[in-house]
């Protein structure tokens, strides 16, 4: 886009999301000090991204027929795709229609939006290397493909779910029904299938960020933010750091099958790649092609964090992946099953040195639902690591 109009004008330059979490509510909020006018649909009422949006629309995204009646209604340039359960058939026919441009590209939505499209995308189309994995449709069938070819211990995921859920870790045959019903009631549509996954002994995972922008010339161009560790419990991101230490060789390998997924999937924006490392191996695991949850650090790392970096690319504007200091990130959980609750302990969480927290106004708590997030920065990664875990165990959410 060359030309910015403004918020409701006749001329307004209109991004719709699909999916207004905590990560959609910051690309909303990255996209609206660029002046563009935005609309903000979830599933349920009153999500994070709704309540900052210039619109708020409710409809269930995996109904094709509601899917194209608000695209069609509503007439965005953009429209993007924040999470999973979407009906991405319904995105590529209004994208070959010229109905709309989804970001990345509708192709990447459909592709990234469940486990087995992009894993076979990068196993068998692009040849790189991944964990020994097999798809399965029955209990029975999982039982075999463990007995057969991967072995124990192993990882079992459904082929759709967000933050990991439903995702278990076995050790042996008495695990595996225990962990087929948890991925059947953690997918986030109903399939009835999985991935299990032989199990890699890697030295620790990062999220590579990627971001395809364009150019001067008008071309895109393939950047890269500085490597982000994390640590996570049940598939489900805890506390993440950046920029993570790595041999060059590593770094390299790492860019290099970021860069090789990204140029398959096209399009603009940003993309959270997550791989498995040990020594100057490395594998691939999964990408989202949007803003991850573990570069919520980089809200006090980079001099553009992910969200305005994701704004800025799909927009078509130049972006900077430049770092600006050491950060940390920690989860704070809701704690408590209710609706509406209130938060102590936040100034004390503020008095930790170098600190800063996001409170994501989710209108529902659970006890293992991420509800907001601890920040700090500090030269030492380290230091900065126990500050950012120190600040989120002051905030005390409970029922009112």
């Amino acid at each position: 886009m060359t030309t910015f109009g403004t918020p409701l004008s006749p001329h307004a330059t209109k991004v719709m999301l699909l999916g207004s979490g905590e990560l959609g509510k910051e690309v909303l909020i990255a996209l609206q000090r660029l002046g563009v006018e935005t609309i903000a649909v979830d599933r349920y009422e009153h999500a994070p991204g709704q309540q900052v949006a210039h619109h708020a629309r409710t409809i269930t995204m995996s109904d094709p027929a509601q899917l194209k009646a608000l695209v069609e209604k509503e007439k965005p340039h953009l429209v993007v795709p924040e999470i999973e359960a979407i009906a991405t058939p319904m995105l590529e026919e209004l994208e070959a229609a010229g109905t709309v441009r989804v970001i990345p590209t509708a192709r990447a939505a459909r592709l990234t939006m469940d486990r087995e499209g992009i894993r076979r995308l990068a196993a068998e189309t692009l040849g790189l290397p991944t964990s020994p994995y097999v798809f399965c449709d029955s209990l029975a069938e999982l039982q075999a493909a463990i007995d057969s070819k991967i072995g124990y211990p192993c990882i079992i995921k459904p082929v759709m779910s967000s933050s990991g859920k439903g995702q278990s870790k076995i050790a042996g045959s008495a695990d595996v029904k225990a962990a087929w019903d948890y991925a059947m009631a953690g997918g986030r549509v109903s399939h009835g299938r999985v991935i299990v996954e032989g199990f890699i002994d890697f030295d620790y995972e990062i999220t590579q960020l990627t971001v395809r922008a364009l150019g001067a010339d008008g071309k895109v161009e393939t950047h890269f933010c500085d490597p982000i560790g994390h640590i996570q419990a049940s598939g489900d991101y805890i506390e993440s750091w950046q920029p993570h230490p790595m041999r060059e060789a590593a770094l390299q390998k790492s860019r290099d099958i970021a860069r090789a997924v990204t140029d398959n999937l096209g399009g603009q924006g940003i993309f959270g790649v997550e791989l498995f490392v040990k020594g100057d191996d490395v594998w691939f695991s999964e990408v989202s092609p949007r803003p991850h949850d573990t570069g919520m650090v980089t809200m006090c790392t980079q001099w553009q964090n992910q969200f305005e970096l994701h704004a800025r690319a799909i927009l078509g504007l130049p972006v900077n992946t430049a770092l600006k200091s050491p950060g940390a990130s920690a989860v704070i959980y809701g704690g408590v099953d209710a609706t509406g609750i209130v938060f102590d302990g936040v100034a004390e969480a503020l008095r930790v040195p170098n600190t800063d927290i996001r409170l994501f106004g989710k209108p529902e708590s659970f006890v293992k639902r991420r509800m907001g997030v601890a920040l700090a920065f500090d030269a030492d990664v380290e230091a900065a690591r126990v500050n950012a875990k120190l600040a989120a165990s002051k905030v005390r959410p409970h029922a009112a």
